[in-house]
């Protein structure tokens, strides 16, 4: 008896690659789209939309690295500006 196994839902089917190929495709792109619905991306403005969002992200990056430039540079001034009015002090003391 060589009878064809079956899937748990009844009988097994049988696919061609290519047929197995256009189906993952399909469901893929029907999973894409809901995605993309569910976060609001489905309309005709989607690609600005996201466009916008990267340009924003790539400014605040940017801004970012500028805020820990401006701390670095104002502690290396003040460090530095200490040691300045530190020996400025010293100087005019007579060193006591």
């Amino acid at each position: 008896m060589n009878a064809a196994p079956s899937a748990p839902d009844g009988p097994a089917v049988d696919l061609t690659a290519a047929e197995l190929a256009a189906m993952l495709d399909s469901a893929g792109e029907k999973g894409a789209r809901a995605a993309l619905k569910a976060i609001g991306l489905e309309d005709e403005h989607a690609a600005r939309d996201v466009d916008e969002l990267r340009r924003l992200l790539e400014a605040w990056r940017s801004a970012r690295v500028a805020v820990w430039q401006t701390v670095a540079k104002t502690l290396t001034t003040a460090v530095l500006a200490a040691i300045a009015a530190g020996a400025a002090l010293h100087f005019t003391t007579g060193g006591r």
